[in-house]
């Protein structure tokens, strides 16, 4: 998305959503990438490299590169190649063409309206993939279809692509864009490791084609960025997709969903984090931030439910034992913090009787 002078976002396959632990380790294979590229063109990479302070014989090594020496890499390769698309289709993208793609998105209301802009306009800059946005009932998905095979390195040219929509994606609504799925073409590199870093969800490997899934409900979130900030990142794209976004706007909706769906279940903050792809830390943080807590969302799910089943004629007892108390005494206690009723006397109120007290 580079405007004149901005950096390009392609390096944000130095971060993405681990922060510094990805930051830290970038695949060497990536820098090779960038490598064949000016290969391909018959340029030197010796002075792309130096100005990464990168050594040539460390390309052939399987450490990792630091977020700075890969954005480093990419802003000279871009620059050398007037290529922001570094060798991947079937022309080059000069300077500026996904700072135009960036503008020409952004105005949009929703995040679902600016993903669908980005799509439809990635079209005009090459035939090489197509992006479309599909929604199928609870789940969206950004697919990459290839049209024609991808020049230099494919791997490179789909993660790229597709980490720098999702990096644009969390910054259009100042959240973090959760995956369910991040999908490939290819198969499971050397690498694979670093792939649950830069795509924040269960990566999977010899797809039919390559995609990120994720809630659609996402995609009614209003996009909060204005000209003027677009035009603060255009100017260094890095951070947008190194820094991880910490707030989740929907964080609480999809807790509350998976609390509400499995009920049934006794719920731990460690299995809960897993199942939304966060860790037991950042959960609470997320919460903190939005003035909630783990317990208070439980206990809230757990009151849904006993006022669903008290409408009905269950005994109290197996009301208390359904919501997940070890008896109706501590049921009742709590059942009357949450209400200001007993469970009898809510009953009563309920079904249309007076009530009878707490």
């Amino acid at each position: 998305m580079p405007a004149a002078r901005s950096r390009p976002p392609v390096a944000a396959l130095s971060g993405a959503g681990a922060g510094r632990r990805w930051s830290q380790g970038t695949p060497m294979a990536f820098a090779r990438a960038v490598v064949a590229a000016l290969d391909a063109r018959g340029m030197l990479a010796a002075p792309v490299l130096a100005a990464a302070h990168i050594a040539p014989d460390q390309l052939a090594q399987g450490t990792g590169l630091s977020a700075l020496q890969f954005e480093q890499l990419c802003d000279a390769a871009m620059r050398a190649l007037d290529d922001e698309a570094l060798g991947w289709f079937e022309r080059p993208l000069p300077w500026g063409s996904y700072g135009m793609l960036a503008r020409a998105s952004n105005g949009a209301a929703t995040l679902g309206l600016a993903l669908a802009r980005w799509c439809r306009h990635h079209g005009l800059l090459t035939q090489a993939i197509t992006l479309q946005l599909v929604t199928q009932g609870a789940l969206a998905e950004i697919r990459l279809i290839e049209r024609r095979p991808l020049t230099i390195d494919a791997e490179f040219a789909r993660v790229s692509v597709l980490r720098n929509l999702h990096g644009l994606a969390c910054w259009w609504i100042d959240s973090r864009l959760p995956l369910r799925a991040a999908r490939f073409a290819h198969a499971a590199p050397a690498h694979a490791a670093a792939y649950g870093a830069m795509f924040p969800g269960p990566a999977e490997f010899g797809a039919p084609h390559t995609a990120l899934v994720f809630d659609a409900a996402y995609l009614k979130l209003p996009q909060v960025r204005d000209e003027a900030a677009l035009q603060r990142m255009l100017r260094r794209a890095l951070p947008l997709m190194v820094v991880p976004y910490r707030r989740d706007r929907l964080l609480v909706d999809r807790l509350l969903h998976l609390l509400r769906s499995q009920a049934d279940q006794a719920h731990t903050a460690q299995s809960l984090a897993r199942q939304l792809h966060v860790s037991p830390r950042s959960l609470h943080r997320h919460l903190q931030a939005d003035g909630q807590s783990l317990q208070a969302l439980k206990d809230r799910v757990r009151c849904e439910r006993a006022q669903l089943l008290l409408r009905g004629t269950t005994p109290v007892a197996e009301v208390a034992a359904a919501v997940g108390f070890v008896n109706a005494k501590a049921f009742s206690r709590a059942f009357a913090q949450w209400t200001g009723l007993s469970p009898s006397a809510w009953r009563t109120q309920a079904l249309g009787g007076a009530p009878t007290g707490a």
